[in-house]
């Protein structure tokens, strides 16, 4: 099958022919329809990650099931699915209690094994890992769930709990940060998007943000105070770094809630974060790391009705060569939506 493949940290991504996986007993082989180009897989290439090379990266996914192991009792072959990009081992407490996102024996597809920028990738503990997709949900709308979207989700609705006519402030409108204006908009919060690309802003805008921020040279704290009337009631960074981590929190009000998504490796340097503020002020910080595969169906009904439509954040859709370009370049890439990716382009 074809594939990109990793022959070192920061190596040129290569389009090549490669073996066809095989399903780990308790686990599938899927057929990929398409798959996610998003910063985390820009984080793996950079060897930020701890990855044994070659490697083949890709971590957001959707397909047709081609082969099943033989512990496997939930899915058959020709079955529509996508897979959180955390998958749990589904033996231990936090599996077993509907938490395999934080499961301290987790695979992921493209980070601990390879993954999904490839025609087939290879799954595991399908059994609680695998989500149908409904017959009225395209597979390139469900790719795009895997990481971006159902963090966002998880991040609005089950850590910061938003409730209406709360100000919700996004710093970063790439595809976590415009997957979080659209749920929480659907939550009836009243929504600030901050981003460095105006093409951005004016997608967040089109999609509910009642203001935007051009964080090129401006007070980002300040101008989320000014805008919300003394900061917003939760803060998102969707980034993950220093200036974004700062900003968001500087950005809420007292007793507010800040919910990093951006990841802040340590290889970088770990942030100063104003701690002072977080004591002062009774914040609460909040880690959010994508969301199991038993709390999908919530967020697929809400797609099904129409009031959450991920389809609207892909900006585009490339093949797997342009995709080998596209990657070493992604962290400073100037996108307005997601980037999708078809493998058997």
């Amino acid at each position: 099958m074809r594939a990109i493949v990793l022959s070192s940290a920061r190596a040129t991504p290569e389009v090549r022919e490669i073996p066809e996986p095989v399903p780990p007993p308790d686990g599938v082989v899927v057929q990929v329809h398409a798959t996610g180009l998003c910063r985390s897989d820009w984080h793996a290439w950079a060897g930020h990650d701890d990855i044994a090379f070659p490697h083949v990266p890709g971590h957001e996914l959707a397909g047709v099931v081609t082969d099943v192991g033989a512990q496997v009792r939930r899915w058959r072959e020709g079955d529509r699915v996508t897979v959180p990009f955390v998958c749990g081992c589904g033996r231990c407490h936090w599996c077993r209690t509907g938490q395999a996102q934080v499961c301290p024996d987790q695979q992921q597809p493209g980070f601990t094994h390879d993954g999904s920028f490839a025609e087939q990738v290879a799954l595991h503990a399908a059994d609680t890992n695998l989500v149908a997709v409904p017959p009225t949900i395209e597979l390139t709308t469900a790719a795009s769930l895997g990481c971006r979207f159902a963090t966002a989700y998880r991040a609005v609705v089950d850590r910061a709990r938003v409730t209406p006519e709360e100000w919700v402030s996004v710093v970063g409108a790439g595809g976590v940060g415009l997957s979080v204006v659209m749920v929480a908009r659907a939550r009836g919060a009243r929504v600030v998007a901050v981003d460095r690309n105006p093409q951005a802003l004016a997608v967040a805008a089109g999609l509910g943000a009642e203001h935007t921020v051009l964080a090129d040279g401006t007070d980002v704290p300040a101008a989320i105070h000014d805008l919300t009337g003394g900061g917003s009631h939760v803060t998102v960074d969707a980034v993950g770094s220093e200036q974004t981590c700062r900003d968001a929190l500087l950005g809420l009000r007292r007793r507010g809630r800040h919910v990093q998504v951006g990841l802040l490796p340590g290889v970088v340097g770990h942030p100063r974060v104003p701690l002072e503020r977080v004591i002062g002020w009774e914040l609460d910080l909040l880690g959010s790391h994508g969301m199991p595969a038993v709390d999908y169906p919530a967020m697929l009904a809400l797609i099904e009705q129409g009031s959450l439509a991920p389809e609207r954040l892909v900006e585009r859709t490339v093949g797997l060569q342009e995709a080998a370009e596209l990657l070493p370049v992604f962290d400073t890439a100037v996108v307005a939506g997601m980037t999708l990716i078809d493998p058997r382009r």
